[in-house]
Protein backbone atom coordinates (compact mmCIF):
# COMPACT_ATOMS: atom_id res chain seq x y z
CA UNK A 1 0.00 0.00 0.00
CA UNK A 2 1.38 3.32 -0.75
CA UNK A 3 -0.29 7.15 -0.27
CA UNK A 4 0.64 9.64 -2.41
CA UNK A 5 -0.82 13.21 -3.39
CA UNK A 6 -1.95 14.68 -6.37
CA UNK A 7 -2.02 18.39 -7.27
CA UNK A 8 -4.44 20.23 -9.49
CA UNK A 9 -3.36 24.16 -9.96
CA UNK A 10 -6.66 25.18 -11.50
CA UNK A 11 -7.43 29.16 -12.52
CA UNK A 12 -8.94 29.79 -9.43
CA UNK A 13 -7.65 27.30 -7.18
CA UNK A 14 -5.26 24.36 -6.06
CA UNK A 15 -6.58 20.97 -5.51
CA UNK A 16 -4.81 18.68 -3.22
CA UNK A 17 -6.22 14.83 -3.21
CA UNK A 18 -4.23 11.82 -1.37
CA UNK A 19 -4.88 8.56 -3.33
CA UNK A 20 -4.08 5.71 -1.66
CA UNK A 21 -3.09 2.51 -4.47
CA UNK A 22 -5.67 0.34 -2.85
CA UNK A 23 -8.30 2.30 -1.46
CA UNK A 24 -8.07 5.25 -4.31
CA UNK A 25 -8.84 8.70 -3.36
CA UNK A 26 -9.07 9.24 0.18
CA UNK A 27 -9.25 12.90 0.40
CA UNK A 28 -9.02 16.02 -1.05
CA UNK A 29 -9.17 19.84 -0.35
CA UNK A 30 -8.70 22.93 -2.10
CA UNK A 31 -7.06 26.99 -1.71
CA UNK A 32 -8.09 29.61 -3.83
CA UNK A 33 -5.82 32.52 -4.88
CA UNK A 34 -6.46 35.88 -6.69
CA UNK A 35 -7.12 36.56 -10.56
CA UNK A 36 -6.05 39.62 -11.66
CA UNK A 37 -8.14 41.09 -14.74
CA UNK A 38 -8.58 44.64 -15.49
CA UNK A 39 -11.87 45.61 -16.44
CA UNK A 40 -10.35 48.15 -18.91
CA UNK A 41 -8.69 45.26 -21.16
CA UNK A 42 -10.67 42.15 -21.35
CA UNK A 43 -7.86 40.48 -22.67
CA UNK A 44 -5.62 40.60 -19.51
CA UNK A 45 -5.28 38.03 -17.03
CA UNK A 46 -2.10 37.22 -14.44
CA UNK A 47 -1.48 35.34 -11.73
CA UNK A 48 0.44 35.33 -8.95
CA UNK A 49 3.44 32.46 -8.10
CA UNK A 50 3.73 33.65 -4.14
CA UNK A 51 -0.14 33.37 -4.24
CA UNK A 52 -0.14 29.81 -5.56
CA UNK A 53 2.46 28.23 -3.94
CA UNK A 54 0.73 29.63 -0.41
CA UNK A 55 -2.90 28.04 -1.18
CA UNK A 56 -0.53 24.71 -2.26
CA UNK A 57 0.94 24.97 1.35
CA UNK A 58 -2.58 25.93 2.75
CA UNK A 59 -4.34 22.98 0.61
CA UNK A 60 -1.72 20.44 1.00
CA UNK A 61 -1.76 20.91 5.16
CA UNK A 62 -5.89 20.96 5.38
CA UNK A 63 -6.14 17.32 3.59
CA UNK A 64 -3.72 15.95 6.16
CA UNK A 65 -5.41 17.37 8.80
CA UNK A 66 -8.88 16.31 7.19
CA UNK A 67 -7.47 12.59 6.66
CA UNK A 68 -5.41 12.16 9.62
CA UNK A 69 -2.99 11.03 7.29
CA UNK A 70 0.65 12.04 8.57
CA UNK A 71 2.60 13.71 6.33
CA UNK A 72 5.62 10.89 6.39
CA UNK A 73 3.04 8.81 4.99
CA UNK A 74 3.15 10.51 1.99
CA UNK A 75 5.25 9.38 -0.36
CA UNK A 76 5.62 11.07 -3.67
CA UNK A 77 3.70 14.68 -5.04
CA UNK A 78 3.02 15.20 -8.59
CA UNK A 79 1.47 18.46 -10.44
CA UNK A 80 -0.88 19.53 -13.37
CA UNK A 81 -1.17 22.88 -13.83
CA UNK A 82 -2.73 25.42 -16.62
CA UNK A 83 -1.28 26.20 -19.71
CA UNK A 84 0.34 28.12 -21.13
CA UNK A 85 0.57 30.13 -18.21
CA UNK A 86 4.05 31.46 -18.66
CA UNK A 87 5.82 33.25 -15.69
CA UNK A 88 9.65 35.25 -16.91
CA UNK A 89 12.52 34.88 -14.79
CA UNK A 90 15.31 36.22 -13.53
CA UNK A 91 18.99 34.89 -11.81
CA UNK A 92 17.84 32.06 -9.44
CA UNK A 93 14.52 31.28 -10.91
CA UNK A 94 13.09 34.26 -9.47
CA UNK A 95 9.82 35.69 -10.96
CA UNK A 96 10.05 38.92 -12.82
CA UNK A 97 6.62 39.34 -13.10
CA UNK A 98 3.63 37.23 -12.77
CA UNK A 99 1.98 34.61 -15.16
CA UNK A 100 0.66 35.73 -18.05
CA UNK A 101 -2.57 33.07 -17.28
CA UNK A 102 -3.66 30.54 -20.24
CA UNK A 103 -6.91 33.22 -20.19
CA UNK A 104 -4.46 36.48 -20.99
CA UNK A 105 -5.13 36.98 -24.35
CA UNK A 106 -3.27 40.32 -24.67
CA UNK A 107 -0.97 37.97 -27.41
CA UNK A 108 -2.90 37.83 -30.08
CA UNK A 109 -0.75 40.03 -32.40
CA UNK A 110 2.17 38.44 -31.46
CA UNK A 111 0.41 35.06 -32.62
CA UNK A 112 -0.76 36.07 -35.52
CA UNK A 113 3.11 37.52 -36.93
CA UNK A 114 4.39 33.69 -35.50
CA UNK A 115 1.60 32.50 -37.98
CA UNK A 116 2.11 34.24 -40.73
CA UNK A 117 5.96 33.87 -40.55
CA UNK A 118 6.11 30.63 -39.62
CA UNK A 119 3.98 29.93 -43.15
CA UNK A 120 6.07 31.92 -45.07
CA UNK A 121 9.32 30.16 -44.42
CA UNK A 122 7.52 27.17 -44.52
CA UNK A 123 8.45 26.15 -40.50
CA UNK A 124 6.85 22.85 -40.22
CA UNK A 125 6.11 23.37 -36.59
CA UNK A 126 3.14 25.45 -37.70
CA UNK A 127 1.68 22.39 -39.35
CA UNK A 128 1.73 19.97 -35.82
CA UNK A 129 -0.45 22.43 -33.98
CA UNK A 130 -3.26 22.83 -36.37
CA UNK A 131 -1.35 25.97 -38.92
CA UNK A 132 -2.37 28.20 -36.69
CA UNK A 133 -0.19 29.68 -33.70
CA UNK A 134 -2.43 30.65 -30.72
CA UNK A 135 -2.56 33.71 -29.01
CA UNK A 136 -2.63 31.64 -25.44
CA UNK A 137 0.45 29.59 -26.38
CA UNK A 138 4.28 30.59 -24.90
CA UNK A 139 6.24 32.11 -27.51
CA UNK A 140 3.31 34.96 -28.51
CA UNK A 141 2.90 35.62 -24.71
CA UNK A 142 6.99 35.89 -24.11
CA UNK A 143 7.11 38.47 -27.11
CA UNK A 144 4.42 40.31 -25.54
CA UNK A 145 6.39 40.55 -22.42
CA UNK A 146 9.87 41.49 -24.21
CA UNK A 147 8.07 43.91 -25.83
CA UNK A 148 6.03 45.77 -23.47
CA UNK A 149 9.11 44.97 -20.15
CA UNK A 150 12.11 46.70 -21.91
CA UNK A 151 13.48 47.82 -18.74
CA UNK A 152 13.54 44.17 -17.28
CA UNK A 153 14.80 42.53 -20.51
CA UNK A 154 18.81 42.38 -19.41
CA UNK A 155 17.14 40.82 -15.98
CA UNK A 156 15.60 38.20 -18.13
CA UNK A 157 17.40 34.45 -17.28
CA UNK A 158 14.43 31.96 -19.22
CA UNK A 159 10.51 31.47 -19.13
CA UNK A 160 8.95 28.63 -17.72
CA UNK A 161 5.55 27.34 -17.92
CA UNK A 162 3.51 26.85 -14.75
CA UNK A 163 4.05 23.40 -14.20
CA UNK A 164 7.67 23.46 -14.75
CA UNK A 165 8.02 26.70 -12.26
CA UNK A 166 6.21 25.28 -9.32
CA UNK A 167 8.16 21.69 -9.75
CA UNK A 168 11.26 23.72 -10.12
CA UNK A 169 10.24 25.74 -6.92
CA UNK A 170 9.72 22.65 -4.90
CA UNK A 171 12.48 20.73 -5.83
CA UNK A 172 14.83 23.86 -4.94
CA UNK A 173 16.37 24.19 -8.32
CA UNK A 174 17.87 27.64 -8.98
CA UNK A 175 19.28 27.40 -12.09
CA UNK A 176 18.56 26.87 -15.91
CA UNK A 177 20.95 23.96 -16.29
CA UNK A 178 18.62 21.80 -13.46
CA UNK A 179 15.31 22.31 -15.13
CA UNK A 180 13.27 19.81 -16.15
CA UNK A 181 10.89 20.62 -18.47
CA UNK A 182 7.95 19.21 -19.65
CA UNK A 183 7.45 17.58 -23.48
CA UNK A 184 3.06 18.27 -22.32
CA UNK A 185 3.93 21.74 -22.15
CA UNK A 186 6.52 22.82 -24.19
CA UNK A 187 5.03 20.23 -27.02
CA UNK A 188 1.95 22.04 -27.39
CA UNK A 189 2.54 25.21 -26.52
CA UNK A 190 5.93 26.10 -27.52
CA UNK A 191 6.23 24.22 -30.70
CA UNK A 192 9.02 21.88 -29.51
CA UNK A 193 9.60 18.62 -30.91
CA UNK A 194 12.70 16.04 -31.40
CA UNK A 195 11.68 15.85 -35.34
CA UNK A 196 13.68 19.92 -36.31
CA UNK A 197 16.20 19.53 -32.94
CA UNK A 198 13.47 20.82 -30.31
CA UNK A 199 12.54 24.48 -30.27
CA UNK A 200 12.18 26.36 -33.59
CA UNK A 201 15.11 27.21 -34.58
CA UNK A 202 16.73 30.61 -33.74
CA UNK A 203 16.64 31.85 -37.36
CA UNK A 204 12.95 31.54 -37.32
CA UNK A 205 12.79 33.19 -34.28
CA UNK A 206 14.92 36.33 -34.82
CA UNK A 207 12.54 36.33 -38.21
CA UNK A 208 9.90 37.15 -36.04
CA UNK A 209 11.25 39.39 -34.29
CA UNK A 210 15.01 40.68 -33.40
CA UNK A 211 13.76 40.45 -29.40
CA UNK A 212 13.85 36.95 -29.37
CA UNK A 213 16.96 36.85 -30.33
CA UNK A 214 19.04 34.26 -27.75
CA UNK A 215 15.66 33.24 -26.56
CA UNK A 216 16.07 30.00 -27.74
CA UNK A 217 19.32 28.99 -25.94
CA UNK A 218 18.13 30.21 -22.51
CA UNK A 219 14.75 27.77 -22.63
CA UNK A 220 17.57 25.39 -21.17
CA UNK A 221 17.17 21.81 -19.12
CA UNK A 222 16.00 18.64 -19.95
CA UNK A 223 12.74 17.92 -21.93
CA UNK A 224 10.81 15.07 -20.24
CA UNK A 225 7.70 13.28 -20.24
CA UNK A 226 6.13 12.25 -17.15
CA UNK A 227 7.52 9.34 -16.81
CA UNK A 228 10.62 11.06 -15.57
CA UNK A 229 11.49 12.65 -12.17
CA UNK A 230 12.04 16.11 -11.97
CA UNK A 231 13.50 16.24 -9.15
CA UNK A 232 12.79 16.02 -5.19
CA UNK A 233 11.40 17.66 -2.90
CA UNK A 234 13.14 20.33 -0.47
CA UNK A 235 13.98 20.73 2.66
CA UNK A 236 12.74 24.16 2.63
CA UNK A 237 9.12 22.81 0.92
CA UNK A 238 8.85 19.79 2.88
CA UNK A 239 8.35 22.36 6.10
CA UNK A 240 5.74 24.15 4.34
CA UNK A 241 3.59 21.36 2.80
CA UNK A 242 3.89 19.28 5.84
CA UNK A 243 5.48 16.46 4.31
CA UNK A 244 8.75 14.36 4.18
CA UNK A 245 11.91 16.08 2.20
CA UNK A 246 13.37 13.70 -0.52
CA UNK A 247 9.97 12.29 -1.90
CA UNK A 248 10.43 12.01 -5.75
CA UNK A 249 8.05 14.67 -8.32
CA UNK A 250 7.81 13.90 -11.47
CA UNK A 251 7.76 15.85 -14.63
CA UNK A 252 5.03 17.94 -14.41
CA UNK A 253 1.75 18.19 -17.24
CA UNK A 254 -0.91 20.23 -18.27
CA UNK A 255 -3.96 20.06 -15.64
CA UNK A 256 -6.92 18.36 -19.28
CA UNK A 257 -4.18 15.84 -19.69
CA UNK A 258 -3.87 14.22 -16.66
CA UNK A 259 -7.21 14.86 -16.41
CA UNK A 260 -8.29 12.62 -18.93
CA UNK A 261 -5.69 10.02 -17.34
CA UNK A 262 -7.22 10.24 -14.14
CA UNK A 263 -10.88 9.63 -16.12
CA UNK A 264 -9.27 6.01 -17.21
CA UNK A 265 -8.65 7.45 -20.97
CA UNK A 266 -7.48 4.68 -23.27
CA UNK A 267 -7.14 4.59 -27.21
CA UNK A 268 -10.64 5.68 -28.94
CA UNK A 269 -11.57 8.04 -25.94
CA UNK A 270 -12.21 11.36 -25.97
CA UNK A 271 -12.27 13.36 -22.96
CA UNK A 272 -13.92 16.89 -22.59
CA UNK A 273 -12.24 18.33 -19.77
CA UNK A 274 -15.65 20.84 -18.75
CA UNK A 275 -14.45 23.42 -16.73
CA UNK A 276 -14.02 27.24 -17.06
CA UNK A 277 -13.10 26.57 -20.50
CA UNK A 278 -13.21 22.82 -22.08
CA UNK A 279 -9.97 21.15 -23.11
CA UNK A 280 -10.33 18.34 -25.58
CA UNK A 281 -7.94 15.37 -25.09
CA UNK A 282 -7.06 12.19 -27.39
CA UNK A 283 -4.20 9.99 -27.74
CA UNK A 284 -3.39 7.89 -30.30
CA UNK A 285 -0.27 4.90 -31.04
CA UNK A 286 -0.20 6.14 -34.34
CA UNK A 287 -1.67 9.98 -35.63
CA UNK A 288 -1.77 12.48 -38.13
CA UNK A 289 -1.52 16.56 -38.25
CA UNK A 290 -5.09 17.69 -37.70
CA UNK A 291 -5.72 21.48 -39.52
CA UNK A 292 -7.15 23.87 -36.18
CA UNK A 293 -6.21 21.33 -33.58
CA UNK A 294 -4.08 22.99 -30.37
CA UNK A 295 -1.14 20.32 -30.64
CA UNK A 296 -0.62 16.67 -32.20
CA UNK A 297 2.33 15.90 -29.54
CA UNK A 298 4.34 12.25 -28.94
CA UNK A 299 4.06 11.33 -25.10
CA UNK A 300 2.03 14.77 -24.14
CA UNK A 301 -0.62 12.22 -22.11
CA UNK A 302 0.64 9.07 -21.63
CA UNK A 303 4.58 8.61 -22.51
CA UNK A 304 3.70 5.83 -25.10
CA UNK A 305 1.14 7.38 -26.89
CA UNK A 306 0.86 10.85 -29.06
CA UNK A 307 -1.60 13.41 -27.46
CA UNK A 308 -4.19 15.52 -29.23
CA UNK A 309 -5.49 18.32 -27.60
CA UNK A 310 -8.25 20.74 -28.52
CA UNK A 311 -10.82 23.15 -27.12
CA UNK A 312 -13.04 25.37 -26.12
CA UNK A 313 -11.60 28.81 -24.34
CA UNK A 314 -15.01 29.56 -22.19
CA UNK A 315 -17.45 27.09 -21.10
CA UNK A 316 -18.21 27.85 -17.20
CA UNK A 317 -16.81 31.10 -17.48
CA UNK A 318 -19.81 31.65 -20.37
CA UNK A 319 -22.46 30.28 -17.49
CA UNK A 320 -21.27 32.52 -15.06
CA UNK A 321 -20.87 34.93 -17.19
CA UNK A 322 -24.72 34.70 -18.14
CA UNK A 323 -26.17 34.16 -14.50
CA UNK A 324 -23.94 37.38 -13.24
CA UNK A 325 -26.01 39.42 -15.84
CA UNK A 326 -28.54 38.25 -14.63
CA UNK A 327 -28.04 38.91 -10.96
CA UNK A 328 -27.44 35.79 -9.87
CA UNK A 329 -25.91 32.38 -9.42
CA UNK A 330 -25.09 29.32 -11.87
CA UNK A 331 -26.89 27.08 -9.29
CA UNK A 332 -29.81 29.11 -9.16
CA UNK A 333 -30.42 29.70 -12.82
CA UNK A 334 -29.97 26.30 -13.25
CA UNK A 335 -33.15 25.33 -11.33
CA UNK A 336 -35.74 24.20 -13.56
CA UNK A 337 -33.36 23.39 -16.70
CA UNK A 338 -33.68 19.96 -16.49
CA UNK A 339 -37.48 20.20 -17.94
CA UNK A 340 -36.25 22.13 -21.25
CA UNK A 341 -36.23 20.35 -24.45
CA UNK A 342 -33.96 20.77 -27.46
CA UNK A 343 -34.40 23.43 -28.94
CA UNK A 344 -37.41 24.94 -27.58
CA UNK A 345 -36.03 28.10 -26.71
CA UNK A 346 -35.16 29.34 -30.45
CA UNK A 347 -31.75 30.82 -29.79
CA UNK A 348 -28.56 29.47 -31.57
CA UNK A 349 -25.17 30.53 -29.03
CA UNK A 350 -21.83 30.73 -30.34
CA UNK A 351 -19.35 30.18 -27.25
CA UNK A 352 -16.80 32.69 -28.55
CA UNK A 353 -16.98 34.94 -25.42
CA UNK A 354 -13.40 34.74 -25.14
CA UNK A 355 -12.56 34.13 -28.57
CA UNK A 356 -11.52 30.33 -30.78
CA UNK A 357 -9.21 28.07 -29.34
CA UNK A 358 -10.06 25.58 -31.77
CA UNK A 359 -10.37 25.14 -35.08
CA UNK A 360 -10.86 28.77 -36.16
CA UNK A 361 -7.99 29.44 -33.58
CA UNK A 362 -9.09 33.77 -33.37
CA UNK A 363 -9.32 35.38 -30.58
CA UNK A 364 -11.44 38.50 -32.09
CA UNK A 365 -14.22 36.59 -32.00
CA UNK A 366 -17.11 37.13 -29.54
CA UNK A 367 -20.57 35.43 -27.93
CA UNK A 368 -23.01 35.46 -30.52
CA UNK A 369 -26.74 34.89 -29.59
CA UNK A 370 -29.59 34.44 -32.55
CA UNK A 371 -33.00 34.41 -32.01
CA UNK A 372 -33.89 36.67 -29.62
CA UNK A 373 -37.29 37.72 -28.63
CA UNK A 374 -39.22 40.38 -26.29
CA UNK A 375 -39.82 37.23 -23.86
CA UNK A 376 -36.69 34.99 -23.62
CA UNK A 377 -35.09 34.76 -20.74
CA UNK A 378 -31.45 34.68 -18.82
CA UNK A 379 -32.42 30.96 -18.10
CA UNK A 380 -33.23 30.65 -21.78
CA UNK A 381 -29.95 32.00 -22.42
CA UNK A 382 -28.26 29.60 -20.17
CA UNK A 383 -29.71 26.38 -21.97
CA UNK A 384 -28.67 27.92 -25.68
CA UNK A 385 -25.05 28.03 -23.82
CA UNK A 386 -24.93 24.47 -22.92
CA UNK A 387 -26.43 23.37 -26.26
CA UNK A 388 -23.80 25.82 -27.78
CA UNK A 389 -20.49 24.04 -26.49
CA UNK A 390 -22.12 20.95 -27.13
CA UNK A 391 -22.61 22.35 -30.43
CA UNK A 392 -18.80 23.52 -30.93
CA UNK A 393 -17.41 20.34 -29.46
CA UNK A 394 -19.01 18.59 -32.28
CA UNK A 395 -17.52 20.81 -34.70
CA UNK A 396 -14.10 19.69 -32.68
CA UNK A 397 -15.09 16.40 -32.75
CA UNK A 398 -16.08 15.97 -36.28
CA UNK A 399 -12.48 17.45 -37.40
CA UNK A 400 -10.35 15.37 -35.35
CA UNK A 401 -12.04 12.35 -36.58
CA UNK A 402 -11.74 13.46 -40.36
CA UNK A 403 -8.10 13.26 -39.51
CA UNK A 404 -7.61 9.89 -38.07
CA UNK A 405 -8.67 10.19 -34.57
CA UNK A 406 -10.83 7.46 -33.35
CA UNK A 407 -14.01 8.80 -31.01
CA UNK A 408 -15.52 5.60 -29.76
CA UNK A 409 -16.32 6.63 -26.55
CA UNK A 410 -16.96 10.21 -25.25
CA UNK A 411 -15.99 10.76 -21.37
CA UNK A 412 -16.98 14.25 -19.83
CA UNK A 413 -15.21 14.94 -17.30
CA UNK A 414 -13.58 17.99 -15.00
CA UNK A 415 -15.60 20.04 -12.38
CA UNK A 416 -19.11 21.31 -14.30
CA UNK A 417 -20.11 17.42 -15.31
CA UNK A 418 -20.51 16.65 -11.94
CA UNK A 419 -22.88 19.43 -11.19
CA UNK A 420 -24.68 19.69 -14.07
CA UNK A 421 -26.71 16.46 -15.40
CA UNK A 422 -28.10 18.65 -17.61
CA UNK A 423 -24.98 19.91 -19.78
CA UNK A 424 -24.43 15.76 -19.75
CA UNK A 425 -28.08 15.24 -21.15
CA UNK A 426 -26.98 17.81 -24.05
CA UNK A 427 -24.00 16.75 -25.02
CA UNK A 428 -25.17 13.17 -25.29
CA UNK A 429 -27.86 14.39 -27.66
CA UNK A 430 -25.85 16.76 -29.31
CA UNK A 431 -23.43 14.13 -30.07
CA UNK A 432 -25.59 11.70 -30.42
CA UNK A 433 -23.30 9.16 -28.63
CA UNK A 434 -23.13 7.69 -25.47
CA UNK A 435 -21.91 10.23 -22.92
CA UNK A 436 -20.11 8.64 -20.22
CA UNK A 437 -19.24 10.37 -16.78
CA UNK A 438 -16.61 9.81 -13.94
CA UNK A 439 -18.75 8.99 -10.60
CA UNK A 440 -16.69 11.83 -8.61
CA UNK A 441 -14.50 14.55 -9.49
CA UNK A 442 -11.65 13.18 -11.40
CA UNK A 443 -9.94 16.50 -11.09
CA UNK A 444 -6.15 15.72 -9.17
CA UNK A 445 -6.70 12.00 -9.53
CA UNK A 446 -4.66 11.51 -12.53
CA UNK A 447 -1.62 13.76 -11.29
CA UNK A 448 -2.15 10.98 -8.31
CA UNK A 449 -1.74 7.76 -10.45
CA UNK A 450 1.69 9.93 -12.18
CA UNK A 451 2.74 10.32 -8.10
CA UNK A 452 2.01 6.07 -7.93
CA UNK A 453 4.36 5.58 -11.07
CA UNK A 454 6.77 7.69 -9.33
CA UNK A 455 6.52 5.91 -5.86
CA UNK A 456 6.80 2.90 -7.25
CA UNK A 457 3.07 1.43 -6.16
CA UNK A 458 2.43 0.24 -10.15
CA UNK A 459 4.89 -0.22 -13.40
CA UNK A 460 2.43 1.46 -15.98
CA UNK A 461 -0.37 3.94 -15.96
CA UNK A 462 -2.87 1.18 -17.12
CA UNK A 463 -2.05 -0.66 -13.76
CA UNK A 464 -2.79 2.45 -11.67
CA UNK A 465 -5.98 3.39 -13.81
CA UNK A 466 -7.48 -0.33 -12.80
CA UNK A 467 -6.87 0.25 -9.45
CA UNK A 468 -7.71 4.26 -8.28
CA UNK A 469 -10.01 5.39 -11.45
CA UNK A 470 -13.38 6.07 -10.38
CA UNK A 471 -16.31 4.12 -12.61
CA UNK A 472 -17.89 5.45 -15.46
CA UNK A 473 -21.56 6.03 -15.50
CA UNK A 474 -23.15 5.88 -18.87
CA UNK A 475 -25.75 9.00 -19.87
CA UNK A 476 -27.64 7.73 -23.48
CA UNK A 477 -29.10 9.92 -25.72
CA UNK A 478 -32.52 10.15 -26.59
CA UNK A 479 -33.31 9.80 -30.32
CA UNK A 480 -36.14 12.51 -30.60
CA UNK A 481 -34.02 15.26 -28.88
CA UNK A 482 -31.03 14.09 -31.38
CA UNK A 483 -32.98 14.57 -34.10
CA UNK A 484 -33.56 17.98 -33.23
CA UNK A 485 -30.14 18.95 -32.75
CA UNK A 486 -29.32 17.49 -36.26
CA UNK A 487 -31.56 20.06 -37.85
CA UNK A 488 -30.33 22.88 -35.40
CA UNK A 489 -26.64 21.93 -35.62
CA UNK A 490 -26.54 22.04 -39.81
CA UNK A 491 -27.37 25.86 -38.95
CA UNK A 492 -24.69 26.22 -36.01
CA UNK A 493 -22.15 24.83 -38.37
CA UNK A 494 -22.93 27.05 -41.20
CA UNK A 495 -23.21 30.30 -38.66
CA UNK A 496 -19.71 28.90 -36.65
CA UNK A 497 -17.71 29.17 -40.34
CA UNK A 498 -19.80 31.97 -42.41
CA UNK A 499 -18.94 34.53 -39.24
CA UNK A 500 -15.73 33.11 -37.64
CA UNK A 501 -13.80 33.73 -40.56
CA UNK A 502 -12.45 37.14 -42.16
CA UNK A 503 -12.87 35.84 -45.47
CA UNK A 504 -15.68 33.27 -45.50
CA UNK A 505 -17.41 32.70 -48.32
CA UNK A 506 -20.83 34.36 -47.97
CA UNK A 507 -23.28 31.36 -46.72
CA UNK A 508 -27.24 31.50 -46.85
CA UNK A 509 -27.50 32.82 -43.70
CA UNK A 510 -31.06 34.44 -44.40
CA UNK A 511 -32.51 31.22 -43.37
CA UNK A 512 -31.11 30.93 -39.90
CA UNK A 513 -33.33 32.96 -37.90
CA UNK A 514 -36.75 31.74 -39.65
CA UNK A 515 -35.55 28.21 -38.52
CA UNK A 516 -35.06 28.37 -35.36
CA UNK A 517 -38.57 29.96 -35.25
CA UNK A 518 -40.05 26.97 -36.72
CA UNK A 519 -38.26 24.14 -34.66
CA UNK A 520 -38.81 26.13 -31.49
CA UNK A 521 -42.35 25.79 -32.31
CA UNK A 522 -42.08 22.55 -33.42
CA UNK A 523 -40.94 21.31 -30.47
CA UNK A 524 -43.27 23.54 -28.29
CA UNK A 525 -46.48 21.57 -29.85
CA UNK A 526 -44.36 17.94 -28.75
Amino acid sequence: MAIVAGVDFGTLSVRVTLVESVKGPIGTASASYPLHRRREDPDFATQSHADQMRALAEATREVLRTTGIAGTEVRAIALDTTGSSVIPVGEGLEPLDDYYLWCDHRAHSEAEEITQKAHALCFEGIDWCGGVYSHEWGFAKLLHWLRHNPEKRNQFVTALEHCDMVAATLCGVRTVAGLKRSVCAMGHKWMWNPKWGGLPPEEFLVAVDPLLKGVREKMGGDYLTSDHLAGHLSAEWADKLGLTAGIPIPVGAFDAHWDAIGSHIREGDVVNVVGTSTCIIAMAKEAELVPGVCGVVPGSVHPAYTGIEAGLSATGDIFDAVAKRAGTTVAALSEGLDAYKAGQTGLLRLSWDNGDRTVLVNPELGGVTLGWNLIHTAQDELFAAIEGTAFHTRIILERMAEHGVRVDRVINAGGIPQKSEVLNRVYANVLNKPVLVPAGVPTSLGSGIIALLAAGAFKTIEEAQAAVCLPLRTVEPDPKAAAVYEQLYRHYRAVYFALGRRNAEPAALGAVLPELRRIAAEVRRG
